[in-house]
């Protein structure tokens, strides 16, 4: 990883791997909330979605209650069960009985998406915590994987390959920054539609988590400077060049490696590696 100076003269590769640094810390938190900021646009559509059909049911639920209302009312004037029946008919009584429990059953499916959501989206911010302990890994994969959804559904399938893990010890709020980095990279390297892999697994007192793309794949040249600050293949206006240098940091600061393998063409494949525990924690 090449090392890259501000005008100030400030090292910004070992800024990074520096867990206290100021400048570390404000990248970093700069970084996360453009990054929630652009996928604030996505989640909203994913909680628009199921709001907008448990919003019409409820309109449709009332209806039915107005119904509802006038069958029972009538039970005060009508003189004949014959009367009723009809009333029931007109009203379309059996429709309104079948259709009720689907509706409810619909709108709860609705709300339950939601809570998921928006449960996943506070894991993954995680402002309540920022120190290291002992967390579920695949609770962040997953987490962040539904935060990220809609900006990985267009362009590829995802597959989920998971080992078994102990919990780990990291600061969950930076790992799952690194997570979303590698996800939010993998789906953009996909140009029309492919697949993302996401595999986990233990090596004695390693864990493993992985983002392999079908997407286009890096060159040689490429790979050797994909950590580096501010280095960036996209077009101005779509990347920063720090989501990778930043994750890089903070692997470096959880005491972790990363592997990169990748072929142009063919896609790409970044392991990450944590210790279980780490050493005088």
């Amino acid at each position: 990883m090449s090392n890259r100076k501000t005008q100030t003269g400030i090292n910004l590769t070992d800024v990074l791997g520096q867990a206290d640094h100021p400048l570390a810390v404000h990248l970093l938190q700069t970084e996360k909330m453009a990054g929630i900021g652009q996928l604030a646009a996505g989640v909203a559509h994913e909680i628009n979605n199921p709001v907008g059909y448990v919003f019409s049911n409820l309109k449709t639920l009332a209806g039915y209650m107005q119904d509802m209302l006038k069958i029972i009312d009538a039970t005060d004037h009508l003189t004949s069960i014959s009367e009723l029946q009809q009333l029931k008919k007109t009203l379309d009584y059996d429709y309104i009985r079948q259709d009720v429990p689907a509706l409810l059953r619909e709108s709860e499916e609705g709300m339950d998406r939601i809570k998921h959501i928006i449960s996943a989206l506070k894991y993954f911010s995680h402002t309540d915590d920022d120190n290291l302990r002992l967390a579920d890994l695949h609770q962040s994969i997953e987490s962040t994987l539904t935060v990220a959804g809609n900006e990985i559904k267009y362009r590829a399938q995802v597959v989920k390959q998971f080992g078994v893990l102990p919990p780990v010890q990291f600061n969950v709020s930076q790992i799952n920054q690194v997570i979303m980095n590698l996800l939010i990279n993998a789906a953009q390297s996909i140009e029309n539609s492919g697949m993302i892999t996401v595999r986990t697994d233990q090596e004695g007192a390693w864990v493993w988590f992985e983002v392999e793309d079908t997407g286009c794949g890096m060159s040689e040249q490429v790979k050797q400077r994909i950590f580096e600050p501010f280095y960036t293949t996209k077009p101005v206006g779509q990347g920063t060049g720090m989501g990778l240098a930043l994750s890089y940091g903070i692997i470096q600061k959880h005491n972790g490696k990363i592997d990169v393998s990748s072929k142009v063409g063919h896609g790409t494949r970044i392991r990450v590696w944590l210790p279980v525990h780490q050493p005088n924690v």
